[in-house]
């Protein structure tokens, strides 16, 4: 097997996996709540497309970064949807 095959194995199985993360924490009554995430607590990728896992935001309270919380919870954590982080963001 060569290298760039194993290599894009790998990272599609990575993809895969956060995709998984995401139905499963949407299918619990989760939602994303972005702007609240600290620094490297993110979960998965952000609005800005700059990186696409879980722990790589730069700065406490970035729009762009999302954490799930239970639904219904995030305006009380002072968070943004996706549609008004992209505004901020814009």
């Amino acid at each position: 097997m060569n290298q760039r095959l194993i290599i894009s194995s790998a990272l599609a199985s990575v993809m895969a996996l956060g995709l998984v993360g995401q139905v499963a924490a949407q299918d619990k009554g989760k939602e994303k709540c972005y702007g609240i995430a600290k620094a490297g607590q993110n979960d998965c990728a952000n609005l800005a497309g700059t990186h696409s896992c879980a722990g790589q935001s730069k700065a406490d309270h970035d729009a762009g970064e999302f954490k799930y919380v239970a639904k219904g919870t995030c305006k009380d954590m002072k968070g943004l949807s996706a549609d008004e982080a992209k505004a901020k963001k814009g």
